[in-house]
C-alpha cells in the first residue's frame, strides 16, 4: 500500500510539473467558462445571477476538464510513453491515480481562478461555501478523470475527442449549469433529474448561497461520493487490466 501511495505521489508530482510548465494550456482550459462569466454574466447581474452562474460554470469546467483528461493517455500511447511505463515496476493503479490526482489539482487551480474573477465581477458568496463547493468539484473531478482515462484506454484514439465532446455538451446543458432546470419544460426537467450532475450543481449553488444543511447539499454530496467511488473503481480495473 505504501508503495502505491509513493508511486502515485511521484506520478502526481511529474504530471503537475508538466501542467505548470504548460501555462498556456492551463489558461485555455478555463477560457470558455471565463468568457461566459465575463460576457454572459453581466446581462443577468441584476437578478443575482452570479451566485447561480458561477457554480454552473464550475460544473461546466469540471465536466470538460476532467471529462477530457483521457487525452493524456491518447498522447502517451501515440508517443510510446505508455508502452515504456508498462515495463516499469510501478504499480498500474499508481500510474492511474497519479494522473487522476494531477487532473483534479489542475481543475482546482482553474476553478479558483474562475471564482476569483467572479468575485471581481460581483459574486458575493461566503468563503466557507465557496471552499466546500470547490472541494465537491475536485472530488467529482477525480472520478470523471478516472473514467475518462479508462475510456481512452478502451476506445479508438481517433474517436475519443468527438465521442467525449458529444457526451459532455448535453450533460452540461442538462445539469442546469447556465440556468436552473426548474425553469425548463416538464419533460426537460424530468430528463435532467436522470443525470447526476444536476444534483452536484444544485448543491454547489446552495453552498455558494450560504445554505449548508439543505436536501440539495445532502443529495449533491451523496451523488458525488457514489459517482467518484464508482468511476474510480471502474477506472482502476480497466487501467490495471489494460496494462497487465
Amino acid at each position: 500500500m505504501n508503495g502505491v501511495v509513493r508511486q502515485s505521489w511521484l506520478v502526481l508530482r511529474h504530471t503537475t510539473r508538466v501542467a505548470l510548465r504548460q501555462k498556456t494550456g492551463l489558461v485555455f482550459g478555463a477560457l470558455q467558462p471565463l468568457l461566459y462569466l465575463v460576457l454572459f454574466g453581466p446581462l443577468f447581474a441584476t437578478v443575482g445571477t452570479w451566485e447561480v452562474l458561477v457554480p454552473g460554470l464550475l460544473a461546466q469546467l469540471g465536466l470538460f476538464s476532467a471529462g477530457l483528461a483521457g487525452f493524456g493517455i491518447v498522447f502517451d500511447a501515440r508517443s510510446g510513453v505508455l508502452e515504456r511505463l508498462r515495463v516499469t515496476p510501478a504499480h498500474r493503479v499508481a500510474l492511474l491515480l497519479g494522473r487522476v490526482l494531477g487532473s483534479s489539482l489542475t481543475l482546482l487551480l482553474q476553478s479558483a481562478a474562475l471564482v476569483a474573477v467572479g468575485y471581481a465581477l460581483g459574486l458575493r458568496a461566503p468563503l466557507p461555501g465557496v471552499l466546500a463547493g470547490l472541494v465537491l468539484m475536485a472530488l467529482l473531478g477525480v472520478g470523471l478523470a478516472a473514467l475518462s482515462n479508462a475510456i481512452a484506454l478502451t476506445m479508438n484514439p481517433d474517436l475519443f475527442a468527438p465521442v467525449m465532446s458529444t457526451v459532455v455538451v448535453p450533460l452540461t446543458l442538462l445539469s442546469g449549469a447556465f440556468l436552473p432546470m426548474s425553469m425548463a419544460p416538464a419533460w426537460l426537467d424530468a430528463l435532467s433529474r436522470a443525470t447526476p450532475f444536476r444534483y452536484v450543481v444544485e448543491a454547489v449553488r446552495d453552498l455558494f448561497a450560504g445554505r449548508y444543511l439543505t436536501p440539495a447539499v445532502a443529495a449533491g454530496v451523496a451523488v458525488t461520493a457514489v459517482l467518484t467511488v464508482a468511476c474510480t473503481v471502474i477506472g482502476t480495473r480497466v487501467f490495471d487490466r489494460a496494462n497487465a
